[in-house]
């Protein structure tokens, strides 16, 4: 001990004295002429804050101007963005998990107290610290990430077992819940086109993304109702899977050909981007996720037992996520798409989806998902909607994306041999709409296609169907058991009278 305490003494003494007369020597020099010029070149607002700093040190406040200055930096707004967002999402998703609702339901309505609907008509200095407008580029990109690697895993979870043991229900009811919402979603865009669209939107791209934003039905909301519920393993649940894994292909599939014609500058562009697509699916599908699954076996198997991934292989899989990405969104179709169809071409092996789910699911449901349901309510302004006629429009909506989601899915399921109850329990599952739906319109806001009226609308009909579809289940439960005790009382006092 006393070895090192003197070892310890003397580099302190000797790096130091070194540190002392370099800086006592340096004080002394002078910057060479090139330098000063080059100083007097520089813009002159590069030397204001530094300006700025020295006059407020001079005036006597330097110490808290220059807190309140560090504060107001980007990185620490957006530290200040995650701390309010996480919080607020964690504390009113477990306050609407308490009430049986899912805690997604909650985290979208943590973003949309966030935003001018609530926080910014309370407290409209503090909305404006915490999220002031030159930050909301920031925030857009973090939560971007965070939505893309949510579809990510919303591709891993899409199971081809389901769909091939139940594929003809699943295509009948799956296509009936989008083509029947999508033809009432375009016959409502006639009449709110002319006073919601935005101004130079053609009515071929707004009735086209009204008519898919009915006809979203959110997968992993509803694979997680059904896991909670205990229905995993029966008809009906195996059922929901899979027409919601047919339906969430066809309307990811379908909502890229809108995008591609709204994006595109005309029917050559549109055919080009359509082509490329369709040609980048192939590829997917038929190219890289065999190889892909022949590659993660090889490297899986040369494993030792119990260690199914690494961080080499991680790492691999993020670049093969943004890469997918990264093509989509260079053809014209969003970025989302190309992150979905990467989850679909992992392999279906259940040690390697739970590997990638405890990696990226959490991280970005608890993280980064948060935010984008914070960035969804900062665009969203329920004070728009601020006479009868906007909320006559908005439950006009909502109404038309019940009657086609689940009225269609409903007379479907009946079609293929399914009793009444299953039916409409199948058709209240697939009427959730949750956070997918909010993808939707946010890429649809993005594009200029929505107006901020017809986008909070929306927004309120993806919140109304996601909220209504457990009551519609516990609804479901509660009319049968009441007819069953209904049927056995009958059935006792006739017994009697006899």
């Amino acid at each position: 001990m006393p070895k090192n305490v003197f070892f310890y003494a003397a580099v302190l003494l000797l790096f130091g004295t070194g540190i002392y007369f370099i800086l006592d020597y340096g004080s002394g020099l002078k910057p060479t002429a090139s330098a000063v010029a080059s100083q007097a070149e520089a813009p002159k607002t590069a030397q204001a804050p530094a300006a700025a700093t020295e006059a407020a040190k001079a005036s006597g406040g330097g110490i808290a101007q220059g807190l309140v200055k560090n504060v107001r930096e980007p990185l620490s707004i957006l530290l200040l963005q995650i701390i309010v967002i996480v919080a607020a999402a964690r504390l009113l998703g477990s306050l609407f998990h308490k009430i049986g609702q899912p805690p997604v339901i909650g985290e979208m309505v943590a973003g949309i107290l966030l935003g001018p609907s609530l926080l910014g008509l309370v407290a409209p200095t503090v909305q404006t610290f915490v999220f002031p407008a030159d930050s909301m580029g920031a925030l857009r990109m973090l939560s971007q990430v965070g939505v893309i690697l949510f579809m990510f895993v919303v591709g891993i979870e899409l199971d081809i077992k389901h769909l091939r043991q139940k594929a003809d229900a699943a295509v009948l009811v799956s296509h009936a819940s989008i083509v029947v919402p999508f033809f009432l979603g375009c016959a409502a865009a006639l009449f709110l086109y002319p006073s919601l669209a935005p101004a130079g939107v053609p009515f071929s791209a707004f009735g086209l993304f009204i008519g898919v934003s009915m006809s979203i039905t959110a997968f992993p909301v509803l694979a997680r109702i059904i896991e909670e519920r205990r229905m995993s393993r029966s008809v009906l649940g195996s059922t929901a899977i899979a027409c919601a894994a047919v339906d969430d292909v066809t309307a990811w599939c379908l909502l890229a050909a809108v995008v591609a014609i709204v994006k595109s500058t005309g029917i050559a562009g549109s055919l080009l981007t359509i082509g490329l697509t369709v040609l980048f699916i192939a590829g997917m599908l038929f190219v890289v996720r065999p190889r892909m699954n022949r590659y993660m076996s090889r490297i899986i198997g040369e494993r030792p037992e119990g260690q199914v991934g690494s961080m080499g292989l991680l790492a691999g899989i993020f670049v093969f996520v943004f890469v997918s990405a990264l093509f989509t969104e260079a053809i014209g179709i969003h970025a989302l798409f190309g992150a979905f169809l990467a989850g679909v071409c992992m392999p279906q092996d259940s040690r390697l989806r739970q590997f990638l789910r405890e990696r990226l699911e959490t991280f970005s449901s608890v993280l980064l998902l948060p935010l984008f349901f914070a960035f969804t309510g900062l665009r969203m302004q329920v004070g728009l909607l601020n006479d009868w006629g906007s909320w006559l429009m908005c439950l006009g909506i909502i109404t038309v994306a019940i009657v086609g989601k689940l009225g269609g899915s409903m007379a479907a399921a009946r079609w293929t041999g399914m009793s009444w109850g299953d039916s409409f329990s199948l058709g209240a599952l697939m009427n959730t709409r949750g956070l997918v739906e909010l993808i939707v319109l946010n890429l649809g806001y993005d594009l200029n296609i929505l107006s901020p009226r017809i986008f909070t609308m929306l927004v309120l009909m993806a919140l109304v169907t996601t909220f209504m579809t457990g009551p519609l289940l516990q609804l479901r439960h509660v009319v049968e058991r009441r007819w069953s005790l209904a049927v056995a009382s009958h059935g006792n006092q006739t017994h009697s009278s006899v």
